[in-house]
């Protein structure tokens, strides 16, 4: 898509000056403070920051479970309050950082609960929900799973199937909280090629919380969270800077070029003292 296409179209999230506090003990503890964020349709952001930096607030607030306090939000073009539950619900999927399946359930049956939103009668599925599910299984690359129980799954299965379910809801927005956590590196480029490849087929527009810099520089585009706001978002090559990462998660960044001329960034480890 071109930048002037893309200029044209209506932005799925439209975030400005969003600013959101937790009450404890009788005081306000601050997490997003005058944040903006905009993303276009089909677009895959990553977002990064430290622990506590508002990152899961921040889906929270865009899914509409929590209110901002302050600024604007329009998601597909409205103001977000403006949206009911059941309409956000038919538009944004969230798949949060631990996602417990029903025991008792094959994962088809679990992945038809993603239909929901749309639900047009009591009495059952329709062959329109049928045919979500079975396309939201084919392409999480969770269709050979469908008529496994779901407490014979493994990590990474269950993270392919939580990517179907949410995928069932057949979302404009897909929200994703930190979902590479707890799977071993191979797992992790699978889920994340996935993702990106869902975006292209579907024109999905993903927000997606990536712990690690190395994966998340693998995005076409970066947000780094600091101080309740985005201070960088851009193309990685350009915004993951040592300075920036070494600055934002206070640790010393060690920054060079590989063989093929990207360039990479590496915490700069301690030397630990040897004993024995």
């Amino acid at each position: 898509m071109s930048a002037n296409a893309a200029a044209t179209l209506v932005p799925v999230v439209d975030a400005q000056g969003i600013t959101f506090g937790y009450a404890a003990r009788g005081m306000r503890r601050p997490v997003l403070d005058g944040l903006d964020l905009v993303i276009a349709p089909g677009e895959l952001v990553a977002l990064v920051g430290t622990n506590g930096s508002g990152k899961t607030t921040l889906l929270r607030v865009l899914a509409g479970t929590l209110p901002a306090e302050r600024g604007s939000l329009r998601l597909f073009g409205r103001p977000a309050a403006t949206w009911s539950r059941v309409e956000t619900a038919r538009r944004v999927a969230v798949l949060p950082q631990t996602l417990e399946l029903p025991d008792g359930f094959r994962v088809g049956e679990v992945v038809a609960m993603g239909r929901l939103p749309h639900a047009r009668s009591r009495f059952g599925s329709t062959s329109e929900d049928a045919e979500a599910v079975e396309r939201a299984l084919r392409d999480a690359d969770a269709l050979e799973l469908a008529g496994r129980p779901v407490t014979e799954l493994s990590g990474g299965e269950r993270q392919r199937v939580g990517v179907a379910m949410a995928l069932a809801q057949e979302p404009q927005l897909l929200l994703l909280d930190e979902p590479t956590l707890h799977l071993d590196i191979a797992h992790q480029l699978a889920l994340l090629e996935t993702i990106d490849r869902l975006r292209a087929r579907r024109g999905i527009a993903v927000l997606a919380v990536i712990h690690d810099i190395a994966m998340a520089a693998a995005a076409p585009r970066v947000a780094v969270l600091d101080g309740g706001r985005i201070v960088a978002d851009g193309p990685p090559r350009e915004m993951l800077t040592a300075e920036l990462v070494g600055r934002v998660f206070g640790v010393p960044v060690e920054e060079w070029l590989s063989a093929d001329g990207s360039r990479r960034l590496a915490v700069a480890l301690p030397r630990l003292a040897r004993h024995g």
